[in-house]
């Protein structure tokens, strides 16, 4: 599977590619993000459309995700100004209709991939209806935001609710890649990373969001050797991937069941706050 590292920092894209990272994403999402996670302690991105082409230049070969703002008057402009600037990716969050997605689909044109990030009550209730849409590549669960749309406590519960289950086979049925939320390093994190790890394997995920642990020290320490630790860090994470594939069917369904239990336990706690 491909991990996604979120950066606008050329130097960074590079050597995150280096260490085997596919996927580089460029985050021009502002709009209405403030006041959905303000506050909330999640990284709102600064990135902006200039990012673009630096790191495009950075990484000629990998490929280079934009995510956009949700559609808006002016959408055709942004996704005009991102291919140009050699985005092989968009990404549309925070749609809520297969018309919306539709549009969105149209104004790309094919001229590239196309990522649908399910984030909202109403694009999940109306899945069926836009998960085969020609010209769609790609389905993303966004966790973040669902899960506070549905009034779960926990951005995992959708995992344990059967919701990413019911995805990922939408996703599978109409030959669409798939992945979903963001991961921690593998012994990290409410969910560690390991858990998650297996439960995108168990769901045939394509692809996964690192978390801003992996570059913890580049940002919190940048005179240590970050380079290195981020480095074992991707290698680390995956052969876990590697070990976790060869699981046989009956240990794939004692971690999941051990995945289901764990994020119960988080929600529970996190409730009771």
């Amino acid at each position: 599977m491909d991990f996604i590292q979120i950066t606008n920092d050329p130097d960074f894209a590079a050597f995150a590619v280096s260490c085997g990272v596919a996927r580089i994403m460029v985050d021009l999402e502002q709009h209405g993000k403030q006041e959905r996670q303000g506050g909330l302690g999640t990284f709102i991105s600064d990135h902006v459309p200039a990012d673009v082409p630096k790191v495009r230049r950075a990484v000629p070969h990998a490929d280079l995700i934009v995510r956009i703002n949700p559609l808006h008057r002016d959408s055709g402009a942004e996704i005009d100004r991102a291919i140009a600037d050699g985005a092989s990716h968009l990404m549309l969050p925070m749609f809520r209709s297969a018309e919306v997605l539709a549009q969105f689909v149209a104004l790309v044109a094919g001229r590239t991939r196309t990522i649908a990030l399910l984030e909202t009550r109403d694009a999940l209730q109306t899945l069926p209806e836009w998960a085969g849409l020609a010209g769609l590549d790609e389905i993303y669960v966004g966790l973040n935001d669902l899960h506070r749309e549905l009034g779960l406590s926990f951005m995992f519960e959708p995992l344990a609710d059967g919701v990413v289950d019911r995805v990922a086979a939408e996703a599978k049925q109409h030959g669409k890649r798939f992945g979903f939320g963001g991961i921690a390093r593998l012994d990290e994190g409410l969910l560690p990373g390991r858990v998650v790890l297996g439960e995108h394997l168990r769901l045939g995920s394509n692809s996964v969001i690192l978390s801003r642990t992996f570059n913890r020290e580049r940002i919190e320490a940048p005179d240590s050797d970050w380079h290195g630790i981020y480095a074992e860090e991707i290698r680390r994470l995956r052969h876990a991937a590697q070990v976790l594939a060869q699981r046989e069917p009956a240990e794939v369904e004692s971690d999941r069941l051990l995945a289901m239990d764990l994020i119960r336990r988080v929600a529970q706690t996190l409730n009771a706050r």
